[in-house]
């Protein structure tokens, strides 16, 4: 035990003395410097040459539409009305039947679409009357996403005879599509 004790201490020693020196790691000149934005008056992100670079499109903000992955309100959408904080915003949605509440991020989808203008903290009132303004239920049910999910969930939605009637539907089109393609090669 002596023995052990008193390594340690000579290591300990040496170290506070200098010999024991970090290798200075030597970067390599073929790598990309960091890109450091020019200084200006406004940070929005539009005009913030790091935001437009990035390979990033869709940022946790006030305004951004948020899908919501879980809860009793899974598929609706709602508008991240405040930031709490890294994990978790205030979301609302006075249009779409989602009460205002803290939702973590781990269970909401970022869209594309966004509410211009919205103040941090807006009430339901102004939500409401903002999404009116843009007519952002409508946007939404118009984008392929929104008409994606439909599809499946009316697919899902379908008893076994329906289902079997849509395999039938199916045959029946590829059938004449075929026929028509050998007509017209033949032709």
């Amino acid at each position: 035990m002596g023995g052990v004790c008193s390594l340690i201490f000579a290591v300990l020693n040496l170290i506070n003395l200098g010999t024991f020196r970090q290798i200075p790691c030597e970067t390599p000149t073929n790598y990309p410097q960091p890109h450091k934005p020019a200084a200006t008056t406004t940070t929005t992100a539009s005009s913030n040459p790091s935001m437009s670079d990035s390979t990033f499109k869709r940022f946790v903000e006030v305004g951004r539409v948020v899908l919501l992955k879980s809860g009793p309100c899974a598929g609706k959408i709602a508008v991240i009305a405040e930031i709490i904080d890294h994990n978790r915003a205030i979301i609302d949605g006075p249009t779409t039947d989602v009460p205002r509440q803290s939702f973590p991020y781990r269970h909401l989808t970022l869209t594309p679409l966004t509410l211009t203008k919205l103040p941090r903290g807006a009430g339901s009132g102004v939500i409401r009357k903002q999404v009116d303004k843009e007519g952002l239920v409508a946007k939404w049910e118009s984008s392929s996403w929104a008409k994606k999910r439909a599809a499946m969930e009316k697919r899902r939605s379908l008893n076994d005879f329906e289902r079997f009637s849509v395999m039938v539907t199916k045959k029946q089109r590829r059938d004449v599509v075929r026929k028509s393609l050998s007509k017209a090669a033949k032709a």
